[in-house]
């Protein structure tokens, strides 16, 4: 009985800390006049800062669709070279505040959330720049496999103008076809 109290009470305690991960990270600027229209469909991951729950990963891609309740879905998938498999997460994404501000919150585990913030974005919706929570999360996106490195380079350089550590930087290969999923 004392352990499941204690382990109740753990939980209790760790759920504001998981649901309050949306805030924007010091030195990022959302994109403000952002259209959501624009942002649907695929994008290519060209690099991120690594982290557990993609690591190793090939052929990441993130698609995007309008959700009937305003919101959008989201379906992550990369390749496993190890296991030789595709991996997918599903999960859903709301605006935190307006529409045109680019700053949502994203749940790939029931009712917990981490914040997606474009900071940058090409006018025509080419590639944008997106951090999570905090300086730990980075992604540079884009609708083709590749990105020319006078693009790229002064992407990055703006991330490390807003704080982030590029030490651990992956740059994504993109040899594999990504499979169809509703």
């Amino acid at each position: 009985m004392v352990f499941t109290r204690s382990l109740l009470l753990a939980a209790l305690l760790a759920v504001p800390l998981l649901v309050g991960c949306t805030g924007v990270p010091e030195g990022v600027r959302p994109v403000q006049g952002f259209q959501a229209e624009r942002y649907l469909g695929r994008w290519y991951e060209i690099v991120r800062l690594d982290h557990g729950f993609e690591r190793g990963l090939t052929d990441v891609t993130a698609n995007y669709q309008r959700r009937e309740d305003g919101g959008i879905d989201v379906l992550n998938m990369g390749y496993d070279p190890i296991k030789q498999g595709w991996r997918d997460a599903k999960g859903r994404a709301y605006f935190i505040a307006s529409p045109d501000t680019a700053s949502l919150k994203v749940s790939f585990f029931g009712p917990f959330f981490g914040g997606y913030h474009v900071m940058a974005l090409d006018t025509d919706y080419r590639w944008a720049m997106v951090s999570g929570p905090n300086h730990e999360y980075l992604w540079i996106l884009a609708r083709t496999p590749t990105l020319p490195g006078t693009v790229l380079e002064p992407l990055l350089q703006t991330a490390r103008e807003a704080g982030f550590n590029l030490d651990n930087l992956v740059h994504v290969s993109h040899r594999h076809e990504p499979v169809a999923k509703p």
